[in-house]
């Protein structure tokens, strides 16, 4: 579950979105960021219909995905 109050970071650029858990957390370390924090970090693919989020539940790292069949995520 995730709690209230987290932090959200997201992207600034489309990732490749074959990129598993693992490899989407080595770009948060990448960026400077302990990615075993209490953050979660959100990746789109290039078409804005994609996006996977990754986060630390204090026990493993847990992996969500979504697909929008007919809208685009709205990306700043």
């Amino acid at each position: 579950m995730i709690p209230s109050g987290v932090k959200v970071f997201l992207a600034s650029h489309p990732v490749d979105f074959r990129k598993g858990p693992d490899s989407l957390l080595s770009l948060v370390r990448d960026a400077g960021s302990d990615p075993f924090n209490d953050a979660l970090y959100v990746f789109r693919a290039k078409r804005a219909d994609r996006v996977k989020i990754v986060w630390w539940d204090g026990s493993g790292v847990c992996l969500y995905a979504k697909r929008l069949e007919k809208s685009q995520f709205c990306w700043p």
